[in-house]
């Protein structure tokens, strides 16, 4: 049972990874950003990622809070999965 719930969790966050990774590429296209996905996309993934556009400013036309959001979601999977498996 807790091996079900882990890869549960872990294609959760791999959808969560690739919605992050489509947004951040998207950023690049301006265009593709007004489509009914990319506004689906942004709705889910925004909110996430200005968490950590408050904290990280950017560094003149580099903003590193992407990485940062990827390593702590990461980080958020190790532990939820460590959780659940010491249950």
């Amino acid at each position: 049972m807790k091996f079900m719930i882990v890869q549960v969790i872990d294609k959760l966050f791999l959808v969560y990874f690739v919605m992050l990774f489509i947004r951040i590429l998207s950023s690049w296209l301006p265009e593709f950003q007004q489509t009914r996905v990319m506004r689906f996309i942004a709705f889910y993934t925004d909110p996430y990622l200005n968490i950590f556009r408050k904290l990280i400013p950017p560094l003149g036309m580099m903003d590193l809070s992407p990485i940062v959001a990827f390593l702590f979601l990461n980080f958020l999977e190790y532990v939820l999965k460590s959780f659940v498996l010491m249950l």
